[in-house]
This record gives C-alpha cells, structure tokens and sequence, in this order.
C-alpha cells in the first residue's frame, strides 16, 4: 500500500503505485481529470499535483514543487480543459519548481525521463522537454517552447515562447533567446551562439570525424549569414556523409522563428535577419 502521511489531501481517485509516498501537507486533485503516480514516486512534503497528471516512476518531488495547475494564459478560462502534465521516470524535481498543464485537450505539457528540474525552474504550457535535460535553478521556458535531448540550461536562462532548443545544447547562466538554437551549440550571450558544445559532444560518445564536421558546419554557415536555403543546401550536401550535420540542416528547414547567428554577429541585420528574409522570399 502508498505510504501516505495523515496530513496529505489525496484525491480517492487518484491512482497510486503500491510504494508511492506522499509526505506531510500534500494536495492530490483530480479536479481537471485523473492523477497518476507511478511505481517508486515521492513527493517529500507541501507538494500540489493536480489533474490530469502523470509522473513516472521513480520520479521525486521536493517540498513546495508544483505539478499540474493551470497555465499562465488569459485565453485560458477557469475550469477551461486539458491534456494536463506528463513527466517521465527517473525525474529530480527541485523546490518551488514548476510545470504548469496545458492549454490544448489534445497534447499535455510534456517532460521526458531523468531531467533534472532545480530549484524555482520553470516549464511552461504545452511545452515538450527531451529526455535527460537540466534546469539550474531560476531557469525557464515559456509556452510552446520545445527543448530537446541531454539539454542544459544554465543559472536563470531563459527561453521566448514557441523557441525550440536542440539536442545537446548548453545554454550559460543568465542568457535570453527568442530565436531558435541549433543542436550542439552553446549559448553565451542574448541570441549569440559561442560555439559548439565540444564537451557535452564527446561525453555524448559522438565519433570524433561527425564533431570535426560539425565543427567545419559551425565556422562556414552558421557564422556566415545566407539565405536558408542556401545554408540549408550546404548542410544536407555535407550531411549525406555526417548524420549530425543532416540533423543541423533539418532543424534549419523547419525553423520558425529564426536561428541565433553564430558568435562575432549580431543578430540584428546577420543571420536572424536573413532567415526571416529568405522565408519572406520563399513565398
């Protein structure tokens, strides 16, 4: 049976593994629909979940996380439905954290497995966090934002709505951007890219030839403003022998809201500028 403590506020529909703990003054809603916590989950104490919610097993709340409650959008009306919060297994969610439910009934705000939320991060509505992803303490995205695989952002860096992060990138501490971060870079300015994330591409056990690629892609295109298409050609030339690369150049195709220049540019006039342009050209 959950280990329940007799000041916890357990909603009797909610569906709880048999070794779930629930500490002292936790509040378990299922007002918006079901609360499901999985095989191994804790939630220390002062925790709220509310409906519909999901967390995978293993996954542990510290005192004062928050998991499930209405996201922070006019358009979103009081009792208004949702698809809620799903967050993976293995999770580490921090003091004061955050991650706030939907605004749509068909997709929920999504957190992957083993990420690590410290404390006062924040994850926004309808938001899709990747697998193995960091939130030093004060950091956030906004809604829509979608954050991919082994991520981390630093000390309160923050991201625009609608942004999306790829894979294996680092953002510093502090840092802002409202355009989107190409995979395997690093961030170290407002919208500024300083490089590529060498470090967190070898612990990854990327071979060393893709990382010399990657590196060559780094210096002539996203350093060297151009039309997308012709970065994009580049990228998929150079991609047919480097999967990394291909991955560079269709996250470049399916930008939305710009890519970062790369360091040594800024971003008004340079490559933000030019994507945005190309995209007007293109249609």
């Amino acid at each position: 049976m959950p280990t329940i403590h007799p000041t916890a506020l357990v909603d009797a529909s909610a569906e709880l593994a048999p070794d779930v703990e629930i500490g002292p003054y936790c509040v378990i809603r299922a007002t918006g629909g079901p609360v499901r916590l999985g095989p191994g989950v804790r939630l220390l104490g002062s925790n709220y979940v509310n409906g519909p919610a999901t967390i995978g097993e293993g996954t542990i709340l510290w005192p004062h996380a928050c998991v499930g409650f209405e996201p922070q959008d006019y358009k979103f009306g009081p009792g208004a439905k949702t698809a809620g919060v799903v967050i993976g297994a293995g999770c580490l969610i921090r003091e004061h954290a955050t991650v706030h439910a939907a605004t749509s009934e068909e997709r929920p705000t999504v957190v992957g497995d083993r990420c690590f939320l410290m404390v006062n991060s924040h994850v926004a509505h309808d938001c899709r966090v990747g697998n193995n992803v960091v939130f030093v303490n004060g950091a956030g995205v906004a809604g829509h934002g979608e954050i991919g695989d082994n991520v981390t952002l630093g000390g309160n860096a923050v991201i625009h709505q609608f942004c999306r992060i790829g894979r294996l990138v680092m953002m510093s501490g502090d840092c802002a951007v409202s355009l989107d971060v190409p995979p395997f870079c690093m961030v170290n300015e407002r919208n500024r890219l300083g490089g590529l994330n060498q470090v967190g591409l070898r612990r990854s056990g990327m071979p060393r030839e893709h990382i010399t690629e990657l590196r060559r892609a780094f210096r002539d295109v996203l350093r060297n403003p151009m039309p997308r298409k012709e970065a994009v050609a580049i990228l998929r030339a150079r991609g047919q022998t480097c999967p990394p690369v291909m991955e560079l150049a269709e996250f470049f195709e399916t930008t939305k809201r710009g890519i970062a220049p790369g360091m040594g540019r800024s971003t008004r006039g340079s490559r933000a500028a030019a994507v945005r342009s190309a995209d007007e050209s293109d249609e």
